[in-house]
């Protein structure tokens, strides 16, 4: 279980305030998918596109991964009938760091890092504060390419960090986001039962 002391709960908050009001003064354009630094699954054009806003902290959205997310890959993505996109939604710093980490890997290490992350979701997170969950995650990554040094380095990127938290702003704005995981079917945000069926009955009726 992740426990935060007040001093992190406001860094994090005030983060992403600090971001709001960046956003507001800034275009950033109305199309979450047209920025190339997302990780996305399946071609362009494919006829369904879905995106996920997930928190890596999240335990509903560790079970979505873990059980859904591969079979919507064998049905669709591998025919090229349905593009997947993995959005940032972090809920609290230590998805938040665990976001940043996912942004310095190789495009090749991305989805195992994903894979690993949601699977050992209970064990990387069992740190009593954010310095342990990080040492967690160093461990986690230090076979993906990711030195001590780039970890740090990593954590204090603010490209990234910002690039992070102006996506989680914006699907919070353009889809009304208030839990996670969020399911966006081109570009209909899903209310239907978080099931593999009922996600393939939306899917075929739009192929």
């Amino acid at each position: 279980m992740i426990r935060y002391n007040l001093k992190h709960k406001l860094f994090f908050l005030t983060k992403i305030l600090l971001i709001y009001f960046i956003f507001f003064l800034k275009s950033y354009g109305d199309n979450i998918n047209a920025d190339n630094k997302l990780i996305i699954l399946g071609p362009n054009e494919a006829p369904v596109k879905i995106k996920i806003f997930s928190s890596l902290t999240c335990s509903y959205c560790a079970n979505f991964h873990i059980k859904i997310v591969p079979e919507i890959k064998k049905d669709y993505v591998d025919k090229n009938k349905v593009q997947l996109i993995f959005i940032d939604f972090p809920l609290d710093q230590a998805a938040f760091n665990a976001s940043k980490l996912l942004h310095c890997l190789d495009k090749k290490n991305q989805f195992t890092y994903l894979d690993n992350i949601y699977k050992n979701q209970n064990k990387w997170t069992s740190g009593s504060n954010i310095k342990e969950i990080n040492i967690n995650l160093k461990n986690m990554v230090k076979n993906l390419g990711i030195s001590n040094k780039k970890f740090d380095k990593c954590l204090d990127d603010e490209e990234i960090s910002d690039k992070i938290l102006s996506d989680r702003i914006e699907g919070q704005k353009k889809y009304s986001i208030n839990a996670t995981p969020t399911v966006v079917i081109n570009e209909k945000k899903y209310e239907g039962s978080f099931d593999y069926q009922s996600i393939k009955e939306k899917i075929e009726k739009l192929i």
